[in-house]
């Protein structure tokens, strides 16, 4: 677990590589991810981020860009939030991009649903621990169910569900904004107590002459949530039509009045029946497929986790906390999350690696534990593909196990092996005995299929010292650039036999080491290994066969890809990102085909000179740790015919 001075130095080092304030519109945070609104994602390298300790890894995904941490998330948001001056705690634009284009609806869906939900986290883990704790103490009958305390912790680890409307509406609030006390207001309407009375009573109600629903909405999500957005168009209707002179009056109590009518007449009611229609769905797929829907689930979780979208599911398994028990999701997350855990823990047993050993065992606990998957989706699983494999297959096995015993979920938890008195209730007798199957089923299954197919160190090329891909043959086959080197050419080359690329020089000048640039982001070798070149001459070429995958918007970088898998960023001069792309003049586009020798931009190394910067110019393999060794050459002045780097 990373200390106070390590976040710290990893936070500045995000926050530098996101673009700081003036990239960032908001910044918010789920259990794992630090979630970031950006104005423009192209100022950001993806594997400079990456490469920052601390990070296990970024998604592009639902209008954020998502920087997966682990455990320690809250730590870095807080950090992060020191530095800067950016909106926080879900204020995001709810509708534009970064460059204010409409984005899909379902990007916008899944942003918005994520960005409402992500702040409530703690408190309904923390209702939902609690509620575990009385199921078992009631259940071993430490505490009567009818006594004075039962009844106060049952409030206790209730009220983060039964006030979820009042919650929601202040993240969706902060979300669209609108007056976040209003839109409270407005929630507190749809539960409050004389209403809530009339609804038990059952007797017909009418406001205004107006048929107002008999719905419950204590604990609801879809209702607040669809209340929230009409609010947006209907508090800038009152805003324009309001004249200013009694505006401060007219419109909160216009706004008040107007959002709680709808909202008791027509949109809450809209909500409910939603709601109804998509537990009715589910409840379909269990009784006439429930075996199938469960193992599909069960094993797609980990991308349904991904995407965020299993909060799209919310609405279902937070009913699991109040009334009714969950059926699907909860279980599927059960088996899902102890495959992921698992699958890790077998990486860190056979690894001899002690860094990934670390990553893995912490990623294995958190999932097995907590049930918090991400660090083991982003630091092992996905990173190595085969124990993503293993664990989704395991996880559809065991689901179909977990569908044809019809396994129910009775509070709502991040489902571990913690947490498994979830699954405790005594109208189902042997619910607990059929997940608790299936928890040690999918451990079980998991660590067969992962040890014996999924991972060992030589599959993946990882070494004791370092990580690497797989050296394939077909490399030196299929590119001119490749040769055979033995320890006899290169003495700081382990004895064998290894493949080895060549980085020709992408200018004249001359060739320094790396940890000679006045740089330290370059110098420490924190965005992959490399050389860098003082410059004489301002035409850069392309080192090698290459695809252009980036074109910084101030053209001061570029970013190559070999087809023999080297990622090779060149970035001509330092700080020279200040200079907007004056003194560039680019010949490429990304997404080019560019052949080796190829110009791709023309610098006036004069002009960079005359604004106070330095033209040295790092030429970096932003993948070094899919490489065994980058080694550069030996020599001093260099031509675009000599190499550079030699890549092992």
């Amino acid at each position: 677990m990373a200390n106070q001075k390590d976040i710290e130095q990893s936070v500045q080092q995000i926050y530098d590589a996101v673009g700081k304030d003036d990239n960032i519109n908001s910044l918010t945070h789920c259990i794992t991810r630090l979630r970031f609104q950006l104005k423009d994602w192209d100022k950001v390298n993806d594997d400079v981020v990456k490469d920052i300790p601390g990070v296990l890894g970024v998604n592009r995904q639902n209008g954020q860009y998502q920087v997966i941490i682990g455990n320690q998330v809250a730590d870095y948001y807080d950090a992060i939030t020191k530095l800067g001056h950016f909106a926080s705690n879900g204020e995001v634009p709810a509708d534009d991009d970064e460059d204010g284009k409409k984005r899909g609806l379902f990007d916008r869906f899944a942003d918005f649903i994520s960005s409402c939900m992500a702040p409530l986290i703690p408190a309904l883990v923390a209702g939902g621990l609690m509620k575990l704790i009385l199921i078992v103490l009631t259940t071993v009958d430490w505490m009567s169910d009818k006594s004075q305390t039962y009844v106060l912790l049952s409030a206790i680890g209730d009220a983060p569900f039964y006030f979820l409307p009042i919650e929601l509406a202040y993240t969706s609030a902060r979300y669209f904004k609108v007056n976040v006390m209003l839109a409270v207001s407005t929630a507190g309407v749809l539960i409050y107590p004389t209403f809530t009375a009339m609804v038990k009573a059952g007797n017909a109600v009418h406001m205004m002459g107006l048929p107002v629903t008999l719905a419950t909405y204590s604990s609801s999500v879809i209702p607040i949530l669809m209340t929230i957005w009409a609010m947006k168009y209907i508090e800038h209707w009152i805003d324009v039509i309001t004249p200013n002179q009694i505006k401060s009056i007219v419109k909160p109590l216009a706004e008040l009045f107007i959002m709680g009518v709808l909202a008791l007449v027509v949109i809450g009611p809209i909500g409910t029946y939603l709601g109804k229609l998509l537990s009715a769905i589910m409840l379909f797929l269990n009784t006439k497929v429930g075996w199938l829907a469960m193992a599909l689930m069960a094993a797609l979780m980990p991308l349904i986790v991904m995407t965020g979208m299993h909060w799209a599911f919310a609405p279902i398994f937070l009913a699991a906390s109040i009334a009714k028990p969950d059926s699907l999701i909860l279980p599927a997350m059960l088996i899902s999350n102890i495959a992921e855990g698992t699958a890790a823990l077998v990486v860190a047993l056979k690894t001899k690696n002690v860094k990934l050993r670390g990553v893995a065992s912490a990623a294995s606990i958190s999932a097995l534990v907590a049930g918090i998957t991400e660090p083991a989706m982003y630091g092992v699983t996905l990173k190595y593909k085969r124990p993503l494999y293993t664990a989704m297959i395991s996880s559809g096995v065991i689901g179909l196990f977990a569908g044809f015993f019809h396994i129910r979920a009775f509070a709502y938890a991040n489902p571990s092996f913690i947490s498994l008195p979830q699954f405790i209730a005594k109208v189902a007798p042997h619910n607990f005995m059929y997940a608790l199957i299936c928890a040690v089923g999918s451990f079980i299954l998991t660590f067969i299929l992962t040890f014996m197919f999924g991972y060992n160190d030589k599959m993946f090329g990882v070494t004791a010292d370092g990580e690497t891909a797989p050296v394939q043959a077909s490399d030196a086959e299929n590119s001119n650039d490749d040769v055979k080197v033995t320890p006899n050419e290169n003495s700081n080359i382990e004895a064998g036999v290894k493949t080895t690329k060549k980085v020709y020089a992408p200018m004249a000048g001359q060739l320094i080491p790396l940890d000679q640039v006045k740089d330290n982001v370059f110098a420490s070798k924190m965005m992959g290994d490399g050389a860098a070149i003082q410059p004489t001459d301002g035409k850069i070429y392309a080192p090698f066969d290459a695809k252009v995958v980036t074109v910084f918007p101030t053209k001061h970088a570029i970013g190559l890809k070999s087809e023999n898998g080297i990622e090779l960023m060149i970035h001509i001069g330092l700080n020279t990102v200040e200079l907007k792309g004056k003194p560039f003049t680019q010949h490429v586009a990304v997404g080019d085909e560019v052949k080796k020798g190829q110009l791709l931009m023309d610098v006036d190394l004069d002009a960079i000179k005359d604004a106070g910067y330095d033209t040295t110019t790092p030429v970096i393999v932003t993948n070094s740790k899919d490489f065994v060794e980058i080694e550069a050459a030996d020599q001093q002045q260099v031509t675009t015919d000599d190499v550079i780097l030699y890549v092992i």
